[in-house]
């Protein structure tokens, strides 16, 4: 079932559950790569983790191939926003903020996520940034889950809340031209999520939606460009950049943040839905 106008796919609670699979597959490469991090390891040791841990879960990377992206992960250092290409030759340093964007497909289904992480010892200011970023993303979140218990919530609510976070916690960038985005048995499908705007536009929230919502701040400016690799995009200004993201879904008693290894429940509480077993928020 689609919804017309933005060509919105809508998924049965039994197509979130497969796109939970993913998601959980997502999360288990992630947290593989978080851990790896370290100065002296390379982007290109990274995305080797995320490949090894994806087709060992039967699944294949969702990025590798995608319009000709030649790796599994997208690893963006310092003032690399986005889609940062791994390479043997970029080796992490001492101080250095990494975000690390990866996606997997299981069964037909996506999964999306992205951390970033501090390498060795980084400057508080930085970390702060990042905690930023990642708080803004739960608020918006938040906002989706809300918007759509209350049968009144648009899909710049949550663009709305992204801004209203970041702007509350500090003088930061938010990243122009960027943002979140449908997903499903694409990784990308209608709607575009913004990360700034007005509440109250858009389509209205309703269960079946599946979406990214993936901020993405810098230290300076939020005006980016686009390197020769036709790739990866930097902050204009060379200002440091933030970008984290989640897949989730909205169902007909909450929602459900696919990958997330609890469901979302620790920042979200009751919000998540009952598919979610409260145990795995201990586990």
């Amino acid at each position: 079932m689609r919804r017309p106008q933005l060509d919105i796919q809508l998924k049965t609670p039994e197509q979130i559950e497969l796109m939970r699979a993913a998601g959980l597959v997502v999360a288990a490469a992630l947290e593989r790569m978080r851990a790896a991090v370290a100065p002296g390891v390379s982007t290109a040791d990274l995305d080797a983790i995320a490949e090894s841990v994806i087709r060992e879960a039967g699944g294949t990377p969702s990025f590798k191939g995608y319009h000709g992206y030649p790796a599994s992960i997208c690893s963006s250092v310092n003032e690399q926003i986005v889609h940062a290409i791994p390479a043997p030759t970029q080796v992490l340093r001492d101080g250095d903020l990494i975000s690390i964007d990866c996606g997997a497909i299981l069964d037909g289904w996506h999964g999306d996520a992205a951390i970033t992480v501090g390498v060795g010892e980084v400057r508080p200011e930085l970390l702060r940034m990042a905690e930023a970023a990642e708080d803004a993303m739960w608020a918006g979140i938040r906002a989706a889950a809300r918007g759509m218990l209350s049968g009144r919530g648009r899909l710049t609510d949550i663009s709305y809340a992204v801004e209203r976070a970041v702007r509350a916690a500090g003088r930061y960038g938010i990243v122009e031209g960027y943002g979140g985005h449908g997903i499903g048995t694409e990784m990308h499908q209608d709607p575009h999520v913004l990360n700034h705007g007005r509440p109250g536009r858009g389509p209205r929230l309703v269960p079946g939606m599946a979406l990214a919502i993936e901020p993405m701040v810098t230290m300076g400016s939020p005006r980016t460009v686009e390197l020769d690799d036709g790739w990866t995009v930097i902050s204009r200004d060379g200002s440091i950049a933030a970008h984290v993201e989640h897949t989730m879904a909205l169902l007909e008693d909450g929602v459900w943040v696919l990958t997330a290894p609890d469901g979302g429940r620790a920042r979200l509480g009751d919000l998540v839905t009952a598919r979610e077993p409260a145990r795995s928020s201990a586990g």
